[in-house]
């Protein structure tokens, strides 16, 4: 998710204790953005006719009251704020995003319960500490980031043998697979994880990734796609399989420069093909990365100019 630039104006409607407060398109920064570089900031995208909305919005308002300013909460109608709806990838709501330091640092998609809402706004606060599972999916991340995949399989095995379902290790398991090369593997673990998580942030990255890496496959030999796209600028087929390619051996920002390309010369070509392997690779690097939130800033440049 990128940052969305907006034009400061006065205030929108607050609490009396300023913790809460609706914002707009041209608020957005001086009520999230800036504000989030001192304390997280929670953003609640709701709509009218969204009936779990009206049932986690009173949540939300009383579990924030209840941190004692540690956290603040604004909140954003989407059907009047279409275009950051857009840029923040809303496919559907409720959706809860935290910001800090001008960025989005986690979030969820649907209804929680009262404590599961607590234990989030605790995160973020900082005031829980974590709990063993959550110490060892840090042990796992961290084998897995150095690259010793054998200690990270071990690792998101063991949390499986507490939690059989829980999404982020499985999800953690099938990255395993997938960075070894078995690919089989990666399709069954991750096929094991439940729908009631489908909009997990880690199942949605590891499905990402392994949609790519399919596509990579079947995309062919990166110095030929080159000089195939360069001889013929217009080949959209051929950009985006270059863009599969790129992705697959780690070159991202070249990648995500392929498919910003084909976009500007043809957004709406085989029905937007190329902006949707594009957010597919901006799910599989995640919101943090910085070639993905200078490719969402890239992207709205061309798609609202």
């Amino acid at each position: 998710m990128q940052t969305i630039i907006g034009q400061k104006t006065g205030p929108a409607a607050a609490s009396p204790d300023g913790l809460i407060k609706d914002t707009s398109e041209r608020t957005f920064v001086a009520d999230v953005l800036e504000p989030s570089r001192e304390l997280p900031v929670i953003v609640d995208f709701w709509a009218p006719w969204c009936g779990p909305c009206k049932q986690l919005t009173p949540i939300l308002e009383k579990a924030v009251r209840e941190a004692n300013g540690a956290v603040r909460l604004v909140k954003i109608n989407i059907d009047e704020n279409k275009r950051i709806a857009a840029q923040m990838q809303i496919k559907s709501i409720p959706a809860v995003y935290a910001f800090r330091n001008g960025q989005p640092v986690d979030g969820f998609v649907g209804m929680l319960k009262e404590s599961e809402v607590r234990d989030f706004i605790k995160r973020l606060s900082g005031d829980a500490g974590p709990s063993p599972i959550e110490e060892m999916i840090a042990i796992a991340d961290e084998a897995f980031n150095a690259g010793d995949l054998s200690t990270a399989a071990q690792a998101f095995a063991r949390i499986l043998q507490e939690e059989p379902q829980n999404p982020v290790a499985l999800s953690g398991l099938a990255r395993c697979y997938l960075a070894s090369g078995d690919i089989e593997r990666a399709k069954q673990t991750i096929a094991m994880v439940g729908p009631e998580h489908a909009t997990n942030p880690a199942f949605i990255t590891v499905q990402a990734q392994l949609k790519l890496t399919e596509q990579a496959q079947a995309a062919g030999d990166v110095t030929e796609l080159q000089e195939k796209s360069r001889q013929n600028p217009g080949d959209h087929q051929a950009r985006l399989d270059l863009a599969a390619a790129l992705a697959a051996r780690g070159k991202t920002e070249p990648a995500i420069a392929e498919l910003l390309e084909s976009i500007r010369r043809d957004r709406n070509w085989n029905e937007a093909a190329a902006r949707k392997q594009l957010l597919t690779l901006f799910e599989a690097l995640g919101p943090a990365d910085p070639a993905v939130q200078s490719g969402r800033r890239k992207l709205s440049s061309i798609l609202f100019s």
